[in-house]
């Protein structure tokens, strides 16, 4: 049985990657032999630390993939995030050991991170689609508009890891066949890139035959994810008796329910998965207005595995997720046109219909069998 060593560079703020991971680790382990190398963000020592941000090479996190190697001596290493703690010094060691590398692109950082100036991220002079970032940021690229010190850090990280996925002849695994176009657009090789969607598994649930009145939008309360104008297009629409429900953290959370205090929107906060997934059970439908590309829109997925349809803009690979001419997506920033598919909401016998064939084209598109067979062939680079 082959053997992967995964590696992934976890988040302070457990988030959609970190659980993609977990999940895809569940269909591997039945195929192959693998162990896991983890990293977290604490900083142990601020002078340590220092020294691999400035140089993109952290000793100690070298020193670990060292001792996972010599003792596991995998066939394959698979990179999911690197940023910051395993640093990039770690491709080094990989390619001294002469390890079947193969990344999987989860977002598109890469881009937004790889120039200290603006104008080389917002190359269209609009909001990045990517990560959100104002057109209005002035002269320097500052990713994170809190601080320009980490903007500067991850500046530097950036514009090296962007020149290693693109000049080496490592594979490289995105979500979509709109990521995959995008890099071959920005000069990458597309016989290097492969499309393979992640694994995604939610617990059985006996099918909820009368609906209650409310749809859900579930994820990061924050301006780039479309949240207000997601709730002034609710309120503009004739759904007098469904209410809309927001799930979730982020930090519009406060001004929003402050300003949207209205027995036809709840915001109900953080809660634990199987809750989120008892929701959307019993809702109508789901709701985005994301202003972004996005990857793999987890909330729609496990909409449809639940047999709950789903409003979204069509934008990046969203569709991709859903059967062709799907009749509730839209216009991205076309409010209107969210507006009226919103309305269609009241459409009961029209909205079971549109759950039922995305459950059926869901559970093809992410069928197991099929997700291995992807990851062999891109493990092999066939």
């Amino acid at each position: 049985m082959e053997k992967i060593l995964v590696v992934h560079n976890r988040y302070n703020i457990l988030g959609g990657e970190d659980i993609a991971v977990e999940k895809e680790l569940d269909l591997l382990k039945e195929l192959y032999k693998v162990e896991t190398l983890y990293f977290n963000n604490k900083i142990d020592n601020f002078l340590t630390q220092s020294f691999a941000f400035l140089t993109n090479n952290n000793l100690k996190s070298n020193k670990l993939l060292r001792q996972k190697i010599e003792n596991f001596k995998p066939d394959h290493i698979y990179l999911h995030n690197t940023w910051f703690k395993a640093s990039l010094g770690i491709f080094k060691i990989i390619e001294k050991y002469d390890i079947n590398l193969i990344i999987k692109l989860h977002n598109f950082r890469y881009f937004c991170t790889k120039s200290f100036f603006s104008k080389n991220h917002l190359v269209e002079k609009e909001n990045c689609k990517a990560c959100g970032m104002s057109a209005n940021t002035g002269v320097f690229n500052k990713y994170f508009k809190e601080s320009i010190i980490k903007s500067i850090l991850v500046t530097i990280y950036g514009g090296e890891y962007f020149r290693i996925i693109k000049n080496n002849k490592l594979r490289l695994i995105v979500l979509t066949k709109f990521h995959k176009s995008y890099l071959i657009n920005l000069g990458f090789n597309k016989n290097r890139i492969e499309v393979i969607p992640n694994y995604l598994l939610i617990p059985p649930f006996e099918k909820n035959m009368k609906k209650e009145n409310y749809i859900v939008y579930a994820g990061r309360i924050s301006h780039e994810k479309g949240v207000e104008e997601l709730i002034n297009s609710f309120l503009k629409s004739n759904l007098n008796n469904i209410n809309l429900k927001i799930i979730g953290e982020g930090p519009d959370l406060h001004y929003l329910a402050n300003k949207y205090k209205s027995e036809k929107v709840d915001f109900l906060g953080s809660v634990d998965n199987e809750e989120v997934w008892n929701e959307i059970l019993n809702s109508r439908a789901v709701v985005t207005a994301t202003k972004l590309f996005e990857g793999q829109p987890t909330l729609l997925c496990e909409a449809s595995l639940l047999e709950v349809p789903a409003i979204f803009p069509s934008s990046g690979g969203i569709s991709e997720f859903f059967p062709d001419n799907y009749p509730l997506s839209y216009e991205q920033f076309n409010y209107e046109d969210l507006i009226q598919k919103i309305n269609q909401v009241s459409n009961v016998e029209e909205m079971d219909r549109i759950g039922r064939d995305n459950k059926k084209y869901i559970n093809e598109y992410l069928s197991k069998i099929k997700l291995a067979s992807l990851f062999k062939e891109a493990l092999h680079g066939k």
